[in-house]
């Protein structure tokens, strides 16, 4: 597990927390780097996930998720979000 934990704030914007809750500034832009290099991974990778989104992934991640099965359960809620826009589409 890692020492510090990704937090999007209200504003949307990432903090880096350590074990005890207080805020990491020395981190922060390690982490900023971190992330954006992470989001440009995912959109390469055509993913679909926004900051919000992946921040929330690593964190589950470094909670113990398997990274396989929570891409898994990604790609079915993608595969719902798509056939309900579509069946919406069809039926206005």
């Amino acid at each position: 597990m890692w020492q510090y934990s990704l937090i999007m704030n209200e504003d949307r914007a990432l903090s880096c927390v350590n074990a005890s809750g207080t805020v990491a500034t020395a981190n922060l832009s390690a982490v900023r780097e971190t992330m954006d290099v992470l989001l440009e991974i995912s959109k390469i990778l055509n993913t679909g996930l926004d900051m919000e989104t992946l921040s929330i992934c690593v964190r589950l991640c470094e909670q113990g998720i398997n990274p396989e099965a929570l891409w898994s359960v990604i790609k079915e809620l993608h595969k719902a979000t798509e056939a309900l826009k579509a069946a919406e589409n069809t039926t206005s």
